[in-house]
């Protein structure tokens, strides 16, 4: 995994944060090492090719968003 940097903030209990590369990647955890590993989960599935690639217990439903 190339380097990445975390940027995170307290919200009460929870470490929150986001990469500063990839904004679009952002997690939360009750422990800053729990949020380092959860930041970890959310780009692997953000890189994730394929929906095949996701681990068998997450789920794929189609969404339909209005805008405007």
């Amino acid at each position: 995994m190339p380097g990445y940097t975390l940027v995170y903030w307290q919200d009460g209990e929870w470490f929150v944060g986001r990469l500063r590369e990839r904004p679009d990647v952002f997690s939360q955890g009750s422990s800053l090492p729990e949020l380092e590993e959860n930041i970890k989960e959310a780009l692997s599935l953000m890189e994730a090719t394929d929906f095949e690639d996701l681990p068998p217990d997450y789920r794929v439903k189609e969404l339909s968003v209005e805008t405007g």
